[in-house]
C-alpha cells in the first residue's frame, strides 16, 4: 500500500510524506520518504527509510547528500501512525512501536501510543465522541534521563479519531518537527465543546 500525505502552505512551503507499506496480519514499513521545506520549517529535511535494507539517506539544504545503515526493528512506523491508530481500539491500554528520528545522526526511539480521554463533538446536529490517542517518545538511555530535567524532552502529540467503526480522523496536534509550535490539524465541520 502507498499512503501519501502532502500539506502546502501559504508561504509556499511543503510537508510531503510518502509512505509505502504492507498489512498483512501487521504492518511492515517497505519505505518512508519525507520531504519538509520552505520559510515554515527552519531546518528542511529529505529524508528516506528503506524499511528492508535498514538504509538511511537524507539530503540538506546544500543538496549533499548522506546515507548511514541502521539496524531497523521490525516494527519501525515512519508514516504510519495515522494508519495503524485506525486499527488500534480504544480499550488496549498501550501501544509501542519505534520511529526513526531524522537529523545529522538518526536514531530509533520507541513511540507509546495510549487512549487517553475522549471529546465530544458535533457533526451537524450529530453529537459524536472522538478518542483522543496520546503518542509519547520515549527516548531512552540517557538522553530520555537528562531531556526532561533540562526541559528538552519532546511534546506529546495527540491524534483524536472518531469512536465507531470504522474509525474517523477528527484532529491531531503537535509540533510538525523537532523544537517546532504544537500546531493544530482538524476536520472542517466538526464543532468541539470549548
Amino acid at each position: 500500500m502507498t499512503s501519501r500525505l502532502t500539506f502546502h502552505f501559504l508561504d509556499g512551503s511543503i510537508d510531503d510524506d510518502v509512505t509505502i507499506f504492507t498489512q498483512s496480519n501487521t504492518f511492515r514499513l517497505i519505505s518512508d520518504h519525507h520531504i519538509q521545506r520552505g520559510p515554515s520549517f527552519p531546518k528542511p529535511i529529505d529524508f528516506l527509510i528503506d524499511g528492508e535494507s535498514g538504509q538511511i539517506i537524507s539530503r540538506d539544504k546544500e543538496g549533499k547528500l548522506t546515507q548511514e545503515h541502521l539496524d531497523l526493528p521490525g516494527d519501525v512506523s515512519n508514516g504510519l501512525p495515522p494508519n495503524l491508530l485506525l486499527n488500534i481500539l480504544p480499550s488496549t491500554v498501550e501501544t509501542k512501536i519505534s520511529y526513526v528520528v531524522p537529523g545529522s545522526k538518526p536514531r530509533v526511539v520507541r513511540l507509546s501510543i495510549k487512549p487517553t480521554g475522549s471529546l465530544p463533538f458535533t457533526v451537524g446536529s450529530l453529537r459524536r465522541k472522538a478518542t483522543d490517542f496520546t503518542i509519547h517518545v520515549e527516548l531512552g538511555g540517557l538522553t530520555g534521563v537528562v531531556a526532561p530535567i533540562i526541559g528538552k524532552e519532546p511534546p506529546d502529540y495527540h491524534i483524536w479519531l472518531q469512536n465507531g467503526t470504522p474509525p474517523a480522523f477528527v484532529r491531531e496536534e503537535g509540533p510538525l518537527y523537532e523544537g517546532g509550535p504544537i500546531w493544530r490539524i482538524e476536520e472542517v465541520s466538526p464543532t468541539f465543546s470549548r
